[in-house]
């Protein structure tokens, strides 16, 4: 009973993160890091040792995201909303890829944990991807709709069913962030 009630106030405090970052809303960082500090526990519960340790990446990065928003590092920082050209997308996705491979193939052969090659994909790709949000580049909503689409395999496989719904919920908010961003960044 528990571990619903925790796994349900992750849900929820991440829908929140999702929708003021849609916004652009500084306060998105806060929730972020109530549903990271949850969702440590849960995952590890759920065998997902990558995902787990992508919680605690979550943690630093609301820190380093709220930073960011507020343009605490510099006063002459202007964050605003941008494009990556196509070499930086190949180098992520590259990046991903091999992370991907070799991290599954560690967790395969040391470890118990479930479904390795695909945590490990959905880890380091949301590691890539949040750190372009904390960076307000646009296609990190497109990024997020495939790692979240492969999420939700990954969660319903370790019956994570109030997660899978979340990560159901989040493709449709990404529809609107992007939208609500390629407006922004037109004008």
């Amino acid at each position: 009973m528990l571990n619903i009630i925790l796994e349900l106030v992750a849900v929820l405090t991440a829908v929140t993160y999702l929708i003021l970052a849609a916004k652009e809303n500084v306060k998105c960082w806060y929730a972020a890091l109530i549903s990271s500090l949850i969702y440590i526990y849960i995952m590890f519960q759920a065998g997902l040792i990558m995902e787990s340790i992508l919680q605690i990446f979550y943690v630093l990065m609301a820190v380093y995201g709220y930073i960011q928003w507020t343009n605490k590092i510099s006063v002459d920082t202007n964050l605003s909303i941008k494009s990556w050209n196509k070499i930086n997308h190949l180098y992520s996705i590259s990046l991903v890829i091999a992370l991907s491979i070799f991290s599954g193939i560690f967790l395969e052969k040391y470890t118990q944990a479930a479904l390795p090659f695909l945590d490990a994909f959905t880890t380091w790709g949301a590691i890539i991807t949040t750190y372009m949000v904390a960076k307000k580049i646009i296609e990190n909503w497109i990024y997020w709709f495939v790692i979240d689409s492969i999420s939700i395999y990954l969660y319903i496989s370790r019956e994570l069913y109030l997660t899978a719904f979340l990560f159901l919920i989040y493709l449709i908010i990404i529809i609107f962030g992007y939208i609500s961003w390629k407006k922004k960044l037109e004008r």
